[in-house]
């Protein structure tokens, strides 16, 4: 039975992109993989995803893959694993519908750039009802990798760099999950002008100002504390925020505040470190049993 396996990666956000349209990522190296493999049933999508956690997205994006393939003949069957935390801001739907779709289409033999695979993905992730504007950016930064910040609705790319690599990210994951769809927009909205302020210091290129900002503003709009983000920057921290809509908070730092940055954060929730990901999604034939 040939299996195919795609691995794609996690992110932090420099902007959220819902009070604007206008979203930013950057891209770290905690990663998603997906296995599928064809099943006799025709139309039968199955996923073994983990334990808890709604297997709609990774069925959507198959179902979309195969769709556009016009491969009804077919059914699949789908497993992830993953060390990117669920539901706490940093891009795990992102990094599940790409790797779904780019395994899937390699596995049918689907020709079509990355590109395409985003395109798909981010169909997907509209369908299942994941994301809010069709999380561009962050799809995009899990394929990709880098830093990147684009204009969500006209799913345009606005500034692309590398994630400077000599950099690292301390992540503080509170145990509460909080799910893109379960956000009222409006609470975003009243502080649009918050964020478009810091949408104008990410497209000149002062990421870690946007960054500081950005999480300053959906901490007063999601009533979420402040505290870690302050505290961050007062241990060295070069920007520091919240991911997506939290609860996640991350801090980009340089070595040698590493520890000083992981201290103030670590009573806010369990702690982890990565490093930048520059690198873009994957695929390899793991069996042509």
């Amino acid at each position: 039975m040939r299996i195919v396996r795609a691995k794609t990666y996690g992110a932090i956000s420099i902007l959220n992109a819902i009070p604007t349209g206008i979203g930013g990522a950057f891209g770290v190296d905690l990663h998603l993989e997906a296995e599928v493999e064809v099943l006799e049933e025709p139309g039968r999508i199955e996923a073994v995803i983990p334990e808890g956690e709604d297997p709609k997205l990774v069925i959507e994006t198959a179902k979309t893959v195969l769709e556009y393939a016009g491969r009804s003949d077919i059914g699949l069957r789908i497993k992830t694993r993953s060390n990117i935390p669920i539901g706490r801001g940093l891009k795990s739907s992102s990094a599940a519908s790409n790797a779904v779709a780019l395994a899937v289409a390699k596995l049918i033999g689907l020709k079509m750039p990355l590109e395409k695979i985003l395109e798909l993905a981010i169909r997907s992730s509209i369908k299942a009802g994941v994301t809010i504007t069709g999380a561009y950016d962050d799809a995009y930064t899990s394929l990709f990798g880098g830093i990147n910040i684009t204009d969500n609705y006209g799913r345009r790319l606005l500034v692309r760099e590398q994630a400077p690599e000599n950099l690292r990210i301390v992540i503080s994951i509170p145990e509460k999950k909080i799910y893109t769809r379960s956000i009222d927009r409006s609470r975003l909205t009243r502080v649009r002008e918050v964020y478009l302020k810091a949408a104008q210091l990410a497209l000149r290129r002062r990421f870690w100002d946007a960054m500081i900002l950005n999480g300053l503003a959906t901490a007063l709009a999601l009533e979420l504390e402040p505290s870690p983000i302050i505290e961050s920057f007062r241990a060295g921290a070069l920007g520091a925020g919240i991911s997506g809509t939290g609860p996640a908070i991350a801090a980009v730092v340089e070595p040698e505040k590493l520890e000083a940055v992981r201290e103030v954060l670590e009573p806010y929730g369990r702690t982890i470190i990565c490093n930048p990901n520059n690198l873009q999604a994957s695929w390899e034939v793991i069996s042509n049993g």
